[in-house]
């Protein structure tokens, strides 16, 4: 019964609050869309008090504000980091060939697996180190460095011993 309510309710009010978050947010209708979708999951876990609301729209709305106000303001943040950081670029590494396929490579793995290759071979820290700061078990840190390893070498055309450095 709680999920019928919830699905009418979201059915009713989603196209009138995205217009109004549209408007809100100038116009950014990917912003207004996730601001929206975001305050309806919350909306979804407290539907048990929030269904009693005499316009739980009004909650909605409200949290979806909210949330559109705080990307808005991330956005201006992160603008304004940029434009600092580009009046004083720092000069950035000399890419070699080498590196320009090393880079190439880790794109195509899976994201597991780019960050245990790049925290072993690219900073130096052993597997224990990478277990702990990713919270995995050493095994899958293990597991995770072989099979990286296996398709850097196919993607990079390189024989590989089981531990190869790979320099960047």
């Amino acid at each position: 019964m709680d999920q019928d309510d919830f699905e009418q309710f979201y059915t009713a009010s989603y196209q009138r609050l995205l217009w109004e978050l549209f408007a809100v947010t100038g116009g950014d209708l990917p912003e207004a869309e996730d601001a929206l979708q975001e305050a309806y999951v919350r909306a979804s876990l407290h539907w048990q008090r929030i269904r009693s609301y005499q316009a739980p729209d009004a909650w909605v709305r409200r949290v979806a504000l909210n949330l559109a106000s705080s990307a808005a303001r991330n956005t201006r943040r992160r603008a304004a980091a940029l434009l600092r950081l580009a009046a004083s670029p720092a000069p950035g590494p000399e890419l070699s060939t080498e590196s320009v396929d090393l880079a190439a490579g880790l794109r195509a793995l899976p994201m597991g697996q780019r960050q245990v290759i790049v925290l072993h071979y690219l900073v130096g820290l052993p597997v224990e180190e990478i277990a702990r700061q990713l919270r995995l078990p050493s095994g899958t840190v293990k597991s995770r460095l072989a099979r990286g390893r296996k398709t850097l070498a196919r993607r990079l055309g390189v024989a590989i011993a089981q531990e190869v450095q790979i320099n960047g």
